[in-house]
């Protein structure tokens, strides 16, 4: 059971049709956000924050977005935001080979020097004691522009966010994310824990 129960999608309009960026993202609005609007003001603003956070600007993609989300999610071990992101990476492109393979970005050949960068980078930003090094900015710079490490680390941070939202709600995890869970986590034991 929830911490907080989500409340109906049609509760406040606004949030309802702020979210309808959701549909194109997930396919349905996350419980997150409907919990979130028992305080309209933290639902808009999170919506806002979320569409600007998750705009694609260039190289970073929507897709590559997703995967650093996901890196963020597993390293605080969220089973929510975990397959959340993974169902949003498939649903804006990321090839089935990287999908199949996001446990083993550092050595799949599937995943290209840059990408492997930003992942480590999610990875070091989302750990407590936080490990973003001189390594770390040494090896973004390689690839990566200043602009485009700002998109990164407002994904990791708008997923810090969710990270502890969701998993001190116990939020309710939808069925399309269950299954994109299952389908592209589970073989390494991804499962709805305290999500119900």
């Amino acid at each position: 059971m929830p911490l907080v129960t989500p409340l109906d999608p049609n509760h406040d309009e606004e949030t309802k049709r702020l979210s309808d960026f959701y549909n194109e993202t997930l396919g349905f609005c996350p419980n997150s956000v409907l919990t979130m609007q028992r305080r309209p003001d933290i639902s808009k603003a999170f919506i806002n924050l979320n569409k600007a956070v998750m705009a694609n600007h260039g190289r970073v993609t929507s897709a590559l977005k997703r995967m650093i989300a996901w890196v963020s999610s597993n390293a605080t071990g969220c089973r929510y935001c975990q397959a959340h992101a993974i169902r949003a990476a498939e649903r804006y492109g990321a090839e089935q080979e990287k999908l199949d393979n996001i446990w083993d970005y550092k050595t799949h050949p599937a995943f290209s020097d840059a990408e492997r960068v930003a992942l480590d980078f999610s990875l070091a930003a989302s750990i407590i004691p936080n490990s973003v090094d001189e390594t770390i900015k040494t090896e973004l710079y390689k690839y990566w522009d200043e602009g485009e490490i700002v998109e990164m680390l407002g994904v990791i941070s708008l997923f810090g966010y969710l990270n502890r939202w969701n998993d001190s709600m116990g939020t309710s995890i939808e069925d399309g994310a269950v299954e994109s869970g299952e389908q592209y986590l589970g073989k390494h034991g991804w499962n709805k824990g305290k999500h119900q």
